[in-house]
This record gives structure tokens, C-alpha cells and sequence, in this order.
């Protein structure tokens, strides 16, 4: 795994490829140009035989094709497939920059260009020596060019596929309170994808960026969450609900009959117990009193269990 900074200053961990998964792709895309070589070879002596060209040109067109081949085949595939060519395509491979975007044109050049020389004129032997040394298993083109080669198809965990954000129990009653109207599809949707990625970031971002969405889902939701909650586990209560909810909608639109009987109750509710702004729920969020009155009497709600939240692995 390698730390990777975003344009957005996220730190996360993506798996690099192992040197033996690359040197297949590599074999496989040579296997793939050494075809094209000798197809385009023969094609270009015949063709300058029953032409009547001269040694100079079939010798000329000869070197235009294998450059082209050579240097032309990785360029191209790489910047249109954004970093895959048919070997990593086969081996699940990818070509990303430093800063994890997808890889760019001058950056399949530069890789290409490099690989005249380290792989062609020495047989790999200087890619083969710069991956070992170089922590991230960077070849020399791949220092030149600002990139790195990751690993996208990864062994499926036990757990099978990520499923969706479950109701931590102790917040079932709290849940079924909440005013959910105000919570717009995109921060429902960055902090799903916030719960599904769990693990990609690394324990501070991790930290950060959810106490950033439990200010922001607070903001549009209330009420707050009890004293005590970690962000991830209000993040799943909070999408769990909405979830839960949607699904009633389309049961009692398709007639399949009643909703489930958990809906939020109209004592106190959100027009007459105010949430408070964004900046007091999430200090309710992190565990931290806000210090401002309440507007009423506290809603008991369950105890609270820390630990809760258990994101896909």
C-alpha cells in the first residue's frame, strides 16, 4: 500500500502493483508489439520489394514502424483506456499519477520513451533494477513521468460485497424521530461513499473528514444526535433511516401494503424542539456538550454503546 495525496488534500492508501503481476502485463504487451513487429516487418519488406524501393527506404520505414510500435502502442492504449494497456488490462493493472488522477498523454509518452531504454536496448534489466529499489516499484519511466502502477482488481473479501449502512440498535429510537426532508441527495451521497471507503483513508483523514459530514448531515437533519455518538455510527443511523423510509414509500406507492409502523412521532418534532445550528450539532456528534439551552426537555433515547459502527472491510 502506498499513501497517495489528492487535490483535495485527502490522504488515502492504494494498493501498488507487485513487480510479479507487472512483469506478466509487461510480457503480455511485449508479446502483443513483438506480433505487430514482425507483421508490420514483413508487410514493409514486401511491400518495398515488389515496389522497387531501394535499401534506404525499406530500412527507413522499417525504423518509422518499430518506433511507432514501440513508442506509438503504449502511448496510445494507456491514454485512451486512462493507464491500462492489454497486459494490465488482463492482470488488472493501472497506470495513475502521483496524485492519483488518471494518467495523462505526456505521461504515456514520457513512460514510453523510457522504456526504449529499459526494457528494449537492456532487456528490462534497468526496470527490473529500479522497481526493486524504488519503494513504490517505480520503474524509470515511471519516476520521469510522475506516475505509479496500482492494483484496481483486488481479491474479494469475506464479507463479499460492501452492503449498505445498518441502524447501530442503541439509536433505533432517536432514528425514528428524525426530520430527514432537509437532507440533500449529494451529502447523502458523499457520506455513503464516506462509509463505503472507511478503511481507503488513513486514521486522521478518517477522523477528519467524519466530523466534517456529521456537520454537514447535521446542518440539514434533525434532531441531534445524543450526546456520545461517533460520526460514523450517526452516518449510518442518519442513511439507514433514509433508506428504510424510501423503501416504505415505494411499498405503499406500489401497494404492497401498509409502511412499517415506526414513523417519526409529532410531539415534540422539529418545529417545536429546534435542532440548533450546525456548528452545535456537531459538538453533540463529537461527544462535546454545545453549551446552549435545549429549547425543552430532553427526548430519552437509548443508551448509547460506543463501537458500534462496523464499516466494510
Amino acid at each position: 500500500m502506498a499513501e497517495v495525496i489528492t487535490g483535495e488534500a485527502v490522504v488515502i492508501d492504494v494498493p501498488c502493483a507487485r513487480f510479479p503481476s507487472r512483469a506478466v502485463a509487461l510480457a503480455i504487451d511485449v508479446a502483443v508489439q513483438l506480433v505487430l513487429l514482425v507483421g508490420l516487418a514483413g508487410v514493409a519488406v514486401a511491400a518495398g520489394a515488389g515496389g522497387g524501393l531501394d535499401p534506404a527506404a525499406v530500412a527507413a520505414i522499417s525504423l518509422t514502424v518499430t518506433m511507432g510500435i514501440i513508442v506509438g502502442y503504449p502511448t496510445v492504449f494507456e491514454t485512451l483506456t486512462r493507464g491500462r494497456s492489454l497486459g494490465k488490462l488482463a492482470l488488472g493493472l493501472r497506470v495513475v499519477s502521483d496524485d492519483g488522477g488518471p494518467e495523462r498523454f505526456r505521461q504515456a509518452l514520457m513512460r514510453a520513451l523510457a522504456a526504449v531504454l529499459e526494457i528494449w536496448l537492456t532487456l528490462g534489466f534497468l526496470a527490473l533494477v529500479s522497481s526493486l529499489l524504488s519503494a513504490g516499484g517505480k520503474r524509470l519511466g515511471d519516476i520521469f513521468a510522475g506516475t505509479f502502477v496500482i492494483t484496481e482488481r483486488l481479491p474479494q473479501p469475506r464479507g463479499g460485497i460492501a452492503q449498505a449502512p445498518m441502524l447501530p440498535p442503541a439509536l433505533a429510537g432517536w432514528a425514528a424521530s428524525l426530520e430527514l426532508s432537509g437532507l440533500s441527495d449529494t451529502t447523502a451521497e458523499t457520506a455513503r461513499l464516506y462509509l463505503s471507503r472507511y478503511y481507503d483513508f488513513t486514521p486522521a483523514a478518517r477522523a477528519e473528514h467524519g466530523q466534517q459530514l456529521a456537520a454537514a448531515v447535521a446542518a440539514q437533519v434533525s434532531p441531534a444526535p445524543p450526546a456520545g455518538t461517533t460520526p460514523p455510527d450517526y452516518l449510518c443511523a442518519v442513511l439507514a433511516e433514509r433508506r428504510t423510509r424510501a423503501q416504505a414509500r415505494l411499498l405503499a406507492q406500489a401497494g404492497a401494503g401498509p409502511p412499517p409502523a415506526a414513523q417519526p412521532t409529532a410531539d415534540p418534532g422539529p418545529a417545536a424542539q429546534p435542532a440548533g445550528d450546525a456548528a452545535a450539532a456537531a459538538e453533540r456528534v463529537a461527544g462535546q456538550p454545545s453549551g446552549r439551552p435545549s429549547g425543552g426537555p430532553p427526548r430519552p433515547v437509548p443508551a448509547h454503546r460506543p463501537g458500534g459502527f462496523h464499516p466494510p472491510r
